[in-house]
Formats: structure tokens, C-alpha cells, sequence
């Protein structure tokens, strides 16, 4: 049997590094790196490539279609939304108000001289933004054209 000096005040290594560990990171969001500079979550976009169009997906929940903005300013495209909600509760006694603000921003740089600017559409429903951007014509991808060996 070994026997190990321990400082009643002091915590071993082990517990040390797995409280750091645990309680260090966000709880229930270990390895999500979506937050912005001021600590405040970015919602998660999905982009997908087709021949015709590029789609975008934003996960937004709880907004409502009037509280986006989406603007295309050359080839940068731009999501922001900012909603504020004030609630005041009056009683004989006392009035508690309470109210939250939340905003965001995401752009994405479009390649030059693909993108139909003219036929941009988007829409909002069950938390999530759509944003359809097709190609133009010229920019579309092609299927292979088969070569004759003469």
C-alpha cells in the first residue's frame, strides 16, 4: 500500500482538469464555435451549389419575416436581423418591465459575374430563412459535351 500526502485545501490534478474542463465550456454547446466576437450565438447557415442556383439555409428561430434583412451590394451578400421585445407588468405595488434585444449580421462573398441579381427571392417559415440565388445562364454548368473522333 502507498501512501499519498494530500493537502486538505488543495484539489488534485484530476478533479482540477475535469472541473476546468466541464465548467470551462458552454454546457449543453461543446464544440460550436458559432458565436461572434461579443459572445453573442450567430444562427448556423447551410449553402448548397446546384447547377442553377446556390441555396441558402439560416436556422432562426422565434423571428418573424420582418424582422430580416437581406441585402446584395455588388457581390456581398448580407443577412442581418434585430428584434427587441419589451414586456411592462403593472401592479398595485410595483411596475416590473422586462425586455431582450437580439441581433445579428452574416455575409458571404458570391462569385463575380455568376449571380442573377434580378431573380434573388427568400422566404421565412418554420424558423427558417430560404434564400434561392440563381445563376446567370452563362455561369450555369454545362453537362459534358460529347467529342466525335473523326
Amino acid at each position: 500500500m502507498n501512501l499519498i500526502k494530500r493537502n486538505a485545501n488543495q484539489q488534485s490534478g484530476l478533479s482540477r482538469m475535469f472541473f476546468d474542463d466541464v465548467f470551462g465550456r458552454e454546457l449543453f454547446n461543446w464544440e460550436n464555435n458559432n458565436f461572434s466576437t461579443t459572445s453573442t450565438t450567430l444562427p448556423s447557415v447551410n449553402i448548397k451549389e446546384t447547377a442553377d442556383h446556390y441555396e441558402v439555409e439560416v436556422a432562426a428561430p422565434g423571428l418573424d419575416k420582418n424582422d430580416f434583412k437581406v441585402t446584395l451590394d455588388g457581390n456581398l451578400l448580407t443577412i442581418s436581423s434585430e428584434k427587441e421585445n419589451k414586456q411592462t407588468y403593472e401592479q398595485e405595488n410595483f411596475t416590473r418591465r422586462e425586455f431582450s434585444y437580439q441581433s445579428f449580421q452574416r455575409s458571404f462573398e458570391l462569385p463575380k459575374n455568376v449571380v442573377d441579381e434580378e431573380n434573388i427571392s427568400a422566404r421565412y417559415e418554420n424558423g427558417l430563412l430560404y434564400l434561392s440565388i440563381p445563376k446567370k445562364e452563362e455561369a450555369k454548368q454545362k453537362p459534358p459535351r460529347m467529342i466525335e473522333i473523326a
